[in-house]
């Protein structure tokens, strides 16, 4: 029985609740054991609103508890490196949400500490341990659109008014927040070997971006142009042209659709492929982390490490040419 622990008490560690309680409901061997918060009674709060076990004003003292086996970090981008770090010191295993830090530097500091202290973590980027990746994947490899070329992605919403999105102190902008998405699809369809980018944003009055558009070259003429905003709802979604047709897949964070179009232009899928059902989408990196644990392994082979660097340097080029720093940069 692996035990889960969560690091934040905000409306994404509700989403881990939720994930964690129908796994457990659905009889798999884990249990939503512990929170932690900056107070304890939001903690309990939290505890008492999803029925966990332990709640903690401090997370130092949650990471002091034995029984804690994983530990999910839910605070906002510019605190993970703090607090894996914190985890890693305590030799607890770490399942760190999206970005997984405010930097390349502060990350690579993170995956260090985790080697030297041969402790487990992995990034939480969810559609990285999807059945829907393979899917994806399989229908390509079989020549569904012919020869991909061309792909488009975009993610938004009207978020710009929150803190965690404003506040440079807080690694705000679309970037680490939505951009992140993209360019993770990017690289799972066309890889990673990235031979050029450019790229241009619009930023807020507190200097962080608020629009992007992202362009991403790759060997042989393949091309993915990204868009990410914080100033209006858009469609979350993602199509790969290829020279037979193209794939259309709603939902760049949580596929729920994944349709074939030929060239005929008829508007009619040729075929539309099955997406498992699932409690949140979440439970699939809670399973890769059981399994990587249960292996002996410090990472997870769906996300490796080498894979989260690259797109954390990637993003620190990318605010780099727009100029968008924080405090702690």
């Amino acid at each position: 029985m692996m035990h889960v622990a969560i690091l934040g008490a905000g409306g994404i560690a509700n989403a881990m609740a939720k994930t964690v309680k129908g796994m457990e409901a659905g009889g798999e061997p884990v249990k939503l054991y512990a929170v932690a918060a900056r107070s304890a009674e939001r903690a309990q709060a939290f505890a008492d609103k999803w029925g966990i076990e332990r709640a903690y004003g401090s997370y130092e003292e949650m990471l002091c508890d034995e029984r804690v086996d994983l530990v999910y970090i839910a605070t906002p981008h510019s605190h993970h490196a703090e607090h894996a770090t914190l985890c890693i010191e305590h030799g607890k295993a770490v399942l760190c949400e999206k970005a997984f830090a405010g930097n390349a530097r502060q990350a690579q500091g993170v995956l260090d500490l985790a080697k030297e202290k041969g402790v487990f973590i992995t990034e939480a980027i969810w559609p990285r341990y999807m059945p829907s990746r393979r899917i994806m994947n399989d229908l390509i490899a079989e020549g569904a659109i012919g020869e991909p070329v061309l792909l488009t992605a975009q993610f938004g919403g009207a978020i710009h008014h929150v803190d965690r999105i404003r506040l440079p102190e807080l690694a705000g902008g679309a970037l680490l927040d939505l951009g992140v998405y993209t360019i993770s699809f990017a690289t799972l369809l066309f890889g990673t070997d990235v031979i050029g980018m450019e790229s241009t944003a619009s930023l807020m009055d507190t200097g962080v971006d608020q629009t992007e558009n992202i362009t991403l070259y790759y060997p042989g003429g393949k091309t993915a142009h990204l868009m990410n905003t914080v100033m209006a709802e858009t469609e979350n979604k993602c199509i790969v042209y290829g020279t037979k047709g193209w794939m259309a897949v709603e939902g760049v964070t949580n596929p729920q659709r994944i349709e074939i179009y030929d060239r005929s232009h008829s508007g009619v899928p040729l075929r539309v492929a099955e997406i498992p059902e699932q409690i949140t989408g979440y439970e699939y990196e809670v399973r890769a982390c059981m399994r990587a644990l249960e292996n002996g392994e410090l990472e997870c082979p769906e996300m490796p490490h080498e894979e989260t660097m690259r797109v954390m340097r990637m993003m620190d080029a990318l605010r780099e040419q727009w100029g968008v720093r924080y405090p702690f940069d």
